[in-house]
């Protein structure tokens, strides 16, 4: 009990000093997740959206691939892209193994399925009136789109929020495709990993208090996004 309570006070005060190498690596894994939040959220939207407003052949059947997507082990993912990267993959000659490229690209890829079906739901939940209303005043597939996200910007908001907060808890994929290296790839999730396993508990400590102040934060973003209306 000595043991943790010493520890804790020490990841305290690194993180009240400011240590910049801590600060560096929270700087890298939110900036990380943050590009590739606005990647997935560009392609999820929109997709979501169109999904949620048409009927077409194979719809259940994208529902269901989006349903096991959601549930794969970011290992697969960070499997499959290291295959295409490597010096020997079909995309090897693009150098981005171990590069933060390609880790954005597995955390987007990662949270597409999530973002994309908390869209459809948003916008299933959505005013049963609003789309023959729209249509009746003449809006198009685009405008319709438009306006719906307009209308469930909250929804979506969440959505992102959400998609974000699971791509900085990421720890897998980013391993096998950033290979942890120091102020370039090394992100909060796989220097928690490293430090613990070198014995460096303090420092492990301090980056896993930080990562939980940044869930706490954006807890308290979706509680607020989801607060009743007045």
């Amino acid at each position: 009990m000595t043991y943790f309570i010493d520890s804790l006070i020490a990841a305290l005060e690194l993180i009240t000093s400011f240590d910049h190498s801590i600060y560096r690596i929270v700087a890298t894994s939110v900036s990380i997740s943050l590009i590739a939040s606005v990647i997935a959220v560009i392609l999820a939207v929109p997709a979501g959206v169109l999904m949620a407003l048409n009927t077409f052949i194979g719809k259940n059947s994208i529902q269901h691939l989006l349903n096991t997507l959601m549930a794969m082990p970011t290992v697969v993912i960070g499997l499959l892209l290291y295959g295409l990267f490597s010096r020997l993959g079909p995309l090897g000659h693009w150098g981005l193994l171990y590069t933060p490229t390609a880790v954005i690209i597995a955390e987007a890829i990662l949270i597409f399925p999530i973002m994309m079906n908390l869209t459809i739901t948003a916008v299933n939940s959505a005013d049963p009136r609003l789309k023959p209303t729209l249509i009746s005043l003449g809006a198009n597939q685009f405008n319709l789109a438009w306006n719906v996200i307009k209308t469930m910007r909250l929804a979506i908001l969440a959505a992102a929020v959400t998609g974000f907060g699971r791509a900085i808890g990421e720890v897998g994929a980013a391993m096998m495709l950033g290979g942890n290296i120091e102020g370039f790839t090394r992100t909060m999730t796989t220097a928690i990993a490293l430090e613990t396993s070198k014995g460096e508990f303090e420092l492990g400590l301090a980056l896993g208090l930080l990562l939980l102040i940044i869930a706490f934060v954006l807890n308290f973003i979706l509680s607020w996004l989801h607060r009743p209306k007045q």
